[in-house]
């Protein structure tokens, strides 16, 4: 386990090019990491490295019937891993990159053990430069909060310690989360927009984005 500092308040030094580098090189090696998002931390892993993914559940012990979201860096990758409509394209020009995972259509390349067997996944591009910086180098990858299942979301890098300890194999710190509330989640089918969790973005905003 090793925890590195990364404090980009006066833009992207050595130390964070290097942080990101490093995290890149554990998530090519099949390992966990835990890194700063907008909202709260969390924890990734390649997504088409099956024996990861399944390591990332027993590190969170989450039940494995409970669907992983997933992180891209931009447009093109969300592309590459599910299928956009209007309506989920109205949304990623409206508030991507930003607090917002999108449950959509899946590619039938993604791994069964991502979603949980659902032919949809959660798709979040989020809004913070260290997590983009990672996902540019490593494709796409688990984008789930870095705490135990059940246990409250982590804002720093601290209280994911606290929950994970060891199993995570780097930790990036980029002091504490900006927003401290998890992403808003919609599912969106058939042309139906539906908010399973309001978070960072709210139900009124969604709404008027859909009807516009």
């Amino acid at each position: 386990m090793k925890i590195v500092k990364c404090d980009y308040a006066n833009g992207f030094d050595r130390i964070c090019e290097e942080a990101v580098a490093e995290a890149a090189e554990e998530i090519a090696a099949g390992n966990l990491i835990v890194y700063p998002t907008e909202t709260v931390y969390g924890i990734g892993a390649d997504i088409f490295n099956e024996v990861a993914v399944k390591n990332l559940y027993l590190a969170k012990k989450r039940p494995f019937d409970m669907a992983l979201s997933v992180a891209v860096s931009d447009r093109n990758m969300m592309e590459s891993i599910a299928i956009l409509d209007e309506n989920a394209d109205k949304l990623v020009r409206a508030f991507l990159p930003g607090p917002l995972t999108m449950v959509i259509e899946k590619k039938p390349d993604i791994p069964d053990m991502v979603t949980a067997m659902s032919k949809k996944v959660g798709i979040r591009m989020p809004d913070h430069p260290v997590a983009t910086k990672i996902v540019k180098k490593t494709g796409p990858i688990v984008a789930t909060s870095a705490n135990l299942h059940s246990h409250p979301d982590a804002t720093d890098t601290n209280s994911a310690v606290r929950d994970l300890g060891q199993s995570v194999s780097l930790y990036i710190d980029s002091g504490p989360s900006k927003l401290k509330k998890p992403s808003t989640i919609v599912w969106i089918a058939n042309g139906e927009v539906e908010i399973a969790r309001q978070g960072a973005i709210t139900v009124k905003d969604i709404e008027e984005v859909i009807n516009a």
